[in-house]
């Protein structure tokens, strides 16, 4: 905010799909906050070259505006050239390009005509697979980890998210028939065994709590096992043909989300970005469940009748 004007000869700016309305809050100072700018105005006038890297599908929550339409129309204001430079190579998910247009795909975040396709193990070098129960997805994981890989758990924020107990032990909110789990701790301190927040995805302790998209995001682990809650379920069209995702509010418990200025539009946009955050945080191969069971079988029909050798 109080960066001198082309201090800087190059700015990179990673995750720039996170740029907010404005960089200020409620502990920003008076006079700050009195002059506050559009915080891209303040990215683009820190450096003669500013570099945003971004991936528009990975906005997950209402305020984040870093699009390549809403940076062009801000440089261009400035009189600012603009070169835009689409990147086809990554490293996420084990480099499985294949992969990430499956999810995209999956999730409907391509512009193309024909939706979720089946997963017939055209990548060789990721796995993918369906689960039937939240057991089945912890001891699939564990065995994983048993076997000398990384693993985690994680969810869409459809279960309450509770402070740890006075004794420091963690709720075990997620909670799916008889199978309950906690959430990752969501402070910078260890409770009970359980890592901070940022050490989650790294720390081997974190294995035992159930991740958020806010904690996963910008993290990878080996393997991903990602819990479809009931916010986000799949239902066959009443003909028979064909069918679509139905994203239901009312199951989500992601305060930032269900506010009254996020409109139906923008909730079911963050709640398909979410998922795909969520479902592409492995490196080695993902496991899927849903809370839902018929968008289990919709699930498991993609497999192409595949089951993986655990």
């Amino acid at each position: 905010m109080e960066a001198e004007r082309n201090g800087l000869e190059v700015l990179i700016l990673d995750e720039a799909h996170r740029i907010r309305e404005k960089s200020v809050d409620r502990y920003a100072r008076k006079e700050l906050r009195e002059k506050a700018r559009a915080q891209v105005d303040e990215l683009l006038d820190a450096a003669r070259v500013p570099v945003f890297l971004l991936d528009q599908n990975q906005v997950v929550r209402p305020g984040e505006m870093g699009t390549p339409d809403e940076i062009r129309l801000a440089a261009e204001a400035k009189g600012l050239e603009v070169r835009q430079i689409d990147l086809t190579d990554q490293f996420r998910s084990g480099g499985s390009l294949a992969y990430i247009e499956w999810v995209e795909r999956l999730l409907g975040l391509r512009d193309v005509e024909d939706g979720p396709q089946p997963w017939d193990g055209v990548d060789e070098n990721f796995e993918v697979d369906v689960v039937d129960s939240p057991e089945e997805l912890e001891a699939r994981l564990q065995a994983y980890r048993n076997a000398g890989k990384g693993a985690r758990m994680t969810a869409g924020y459809c279960w309450p998210w509770s402070d740890p107990r006075d004794d420091g032990s963690l709720v075990p909110d997620v909670t799916i028939g008889a199978w309950q789990r906690p959430w990752n701790l969501r402070g910078e301190r260890s409770v009970g065994g359980a890592p901070p927040s940022p050490l989650w995805a790294t720390d081997p302790a974190g294995f035992g709590q159930v991740g958020c998209v806010y904690t996963a995001q910008g993290f990878e682990y080996d393997w991903n096992g990602v819990i479809l809650g009931p916010d986000l379920i799949w239902r066959q069209a009443a003909d028979g043909g064909g069918g679509g995702w139905v994203v239901r509010r009312a199951e989500s418990r992601d305060g930032e989300l269900t506010k009254k200025s996020v409109t139906e539009g923008q909730f079911e946009r963050l709640t398909r970005n979410t998922y795909k955050v969520l479902l592409t945080r492995g490196m080695v191969g993902t496991l899927i469940y849903s809370t839902d069971e018929e968008t289990r079988a919709f699930l498991r029909s993609l497999m192409s009748g595949r089951r993986l050798v655990t």
